[in-house]
């Protein structure tokens, strides 16, 4: 897999995972853990973009 479509599938990850954390949020009792497990998970997947990027 190229460098462009790593970073374009890390995007496409990031963006759900963002989508998944504003669902969570916006339960009446959102699930801590589950927010805090998907923002660790969409900060791995943004320094990995920031890396990929640096390196391609």
């Amino acid at each position: 897999m190229s460098y462009e479509a790593r970073i374009h599938s890390l995007r496409l990850r990031h963006a759900r995972l963002d989508d998944r954390i504003f669902d969570e949020d916006r339960r009446p009792m959102p699930d801590i853990g589950t927010l805090r497990r998907l923002k660790i998970e969409k900060l791995r997947i943004k320094e990995e973009i920031e890396r990929l990027s640096h390196t391609g």
